[in-house]
């Protein structure tokens, strides 16, 4: 295997990557947003009113994308275990 091929699986991981946790880390990020201007203009400062929201929301988005998540990821460690074996034989 070159190195040409190493930085491609090495670049299609991290894309992988992004793919699977995208998702989850927009919805995360906006939700944040939202709650935080509501804070800043309401003047609210209460910690678990910024937690609570977010931490239902992501598991939310979880259970929704999870089976998306798990499809991209079996077909990443389907190419990489068929990879290896080309490369054992």
């Amino acid at each position: 295997m070159d190195f040409d091929a190493n930085v491609y699986h090495l670049s299609l991981a991290f894309w992988k990557i992004i793919a699977t946790g995208g998702p989850i880390l927009g919805i995360a990020l906006a939700i944040g947003l939202t709650i935080g201007i509501i804070q800043a203009a309401t003047s609210i400062n209460e910690m678990t009113l910024s937690f609570v929201p977010k931490l239902i929301v992501v598991l939310l988005a979880l259970a929704f994308f999870s089976t998306y998540m798990m499809t991209e990821l079996v077909n990443f460690f389907e190419y990489i275990f068929e990879r290896i074996v080309e490369i054992g034989s």
